[in-house]
């Protein structure tokens, strides 16, 4: 994890401070709602009922590192890597869509003919 150090206490950098922990505490959140999340005792719409709120929650935490990366101050020595995060978010967003998509029942296979022969 990067160390960030603050040489100045500019509100650019307090704004930059401010995005960086509602992101932190954003990504707290989300992490603690799936691990709240009990599969055995959930049933299934109350389960898809929650991912689906993650997948929201997750898209408004993408939203708000946007518009933190878009403040950032440029040319520092250490700087946050945005992308990165970006890139992690993006693969836990479509592992939570993807499970939301898949159908819920076995889709119905058409009978195969049987008789091949004339």
């Amino acid at each position: 994890m990067p160390h960030i150090t603050s040489t100045t206490a500019s509100p650019l950098n307090s704004t930059r401070r401010t995005w960086a922990l509602r992101a932190l505490a954003l990504t707290v959140l989300v992490s603690a709602a799936v691990m709240a999340m009990k599969p055995a005792a959930a049933d299934e719409d109350s389960e898809r009922e929650q991912l689906a709120r993650i997948s929201y929650e997750l898209q408004r935490l993408q939203s708000m590192v946007d518009e933190a990366s878009r403040r950032a101050p440029t040319g520092q020595r250490i700087s946050f890597r945005y992308e990165w995060l970006k890139r992690d978010l993006a693969l836990v967003q479509r592992g939570v869509d993807d499970h939301l998509d898949a159908p819920r029942q076995p889709r119905a296979i058409p009978p195969l003919r049987g008789e091949y022969r004339q």
